[in-house]
């Protein structure tokens, strides 16, 4: 007696598409203020060279915990031995980031850097970009770091940055404003001619921009003309706020932390948005608040981004 195809082909159906979708991967963005030495202001003593307090650590890694990103960039790093430290902490906690890297540029305090738990298939530190600006060649100041991760549903790269601040004494740039958006620009530039046709392709842009979201500096980086180059995701956190910064100079709640995402991952993201983390840690682990994405990421198609040589810190 034959037996009838169709449930056969069904859960044939079922397990293909099951297996076309991998675990969601976490990938999250935190300026963790300041982690390492600076001149700072101690229980009402004034100490140079001294590093971020013990009590500003536990409540930065408590937070970390509590996102549980698979990818962690990082903006305001010490050098390479206090994103050691930080490692080392997480892992005698618990949470093991086995992967690692940072870039040191201009900017000899303030670096920009990676934790992942998956594996890191290249690393590419770019700290030597240069843009034009007011008439002479200025460099990113913190660089950019790029990485191709290798995740449950395939490759994607990730592109980590932390842009000009608007503290400067240049009269002719308030707020800093040229000096930003010159440095938007070569960082599009560069991500251009990684991804020629960035509809296709995989990757993620994330950091402290320094701006809003609907800032000149932003849609540089969303868009060229017509050409679509990543979105901005939406963010905000369990009481739908969308601040991510606070400036305890001026007391001013500002957004300038943020994921974009290439066209080709969008619909990975779950929601359509980010979201903002607002553990009761956060208030003192640092002055801004962590920014984190949950994208359900399939097997990329034959032909699909681009990778490769495999490096590992």
């Amino acid at each position: 007696m034959l037996r009838p195809l169709f449930p056969v082909l069904l859960i044939s159906a079922i397990v293909q598409c099951v297996a076309l979708y991998a675990d969601p991967v976490v990938v999250a963005t935190y300026n963790v203020e300041n982690y390492g030495p600076l001149d700072r202001r101690v229980e009402s003593t004034f100490r140079p060279g001294y590093p971020k307090p013990e009590s500003e650590k536990q409540a930065l890694r408590t937070a970390i915990e509590a996102i549980k990103a698979d990818v962690l960039a990082l903006q305001e790093m010490g050098g390479p031995a206090y994103l050691d430290e930080l490692r080392h902490d997480l892992k005698a906690e618990g949470i093991d980031y086995p992967y690692s890297a940072i870039v040191e540029a201009e900017d000899a305090a303030r670096h920009i850097a990676l934790l992942s738990r998956l594996p890191l298939k290249a690393i590419i530190r770019h700290a030597d970009i240069e843009y034009a600006y007011l008439g002479k060649t200025a460099r990113v100041k913190r660089g950019l770091l790029e990485a191709v991760v290798s995740g449950p549903g395939g490759d994607f790269t990730v592109f980590v940055l932390h842009l000009k601040s608007r503290l400067t004494d240049r009269p002719d740039d308030p707020g800093a404003q040229i000096q930003r958006l010159g440095e938007a620009m070569a960082v599009r530039t560069l991500i251009r001619k990684r991804f020629p046709k960035s509809s296709q392709a995989r990757f993620i842009i994330l950091g402290d921009f320094n701006d809003g979201q609907n800032s000149p500096t932003l849609k540089r980086l969303e868009k060229i003309g017509a050409e679509a180059i990543a979105d901005c995701l939406p963010a905000a956190d369990t009481r739908g706020e969308t601040w991510t910064e606070l400036y305890r100079g001026g007391g001013a709640y500002t957004e300038i932390d943020h994921i974009l995402v290439s066209p080709a991952l969008h619909s990975a993201v779950a929601g359509g948005a980010a979201s903002i983390y607002d553990g009761p840690e956060t208030v003192s682990a640092s002055d801004h608040r962590p920014v984190f994405a949950r994208l359900s990421i399939f097997a990329a198609r034959p032909g699909g981004g681009g990778s490769d040589t495999a490096t590992r810190d």
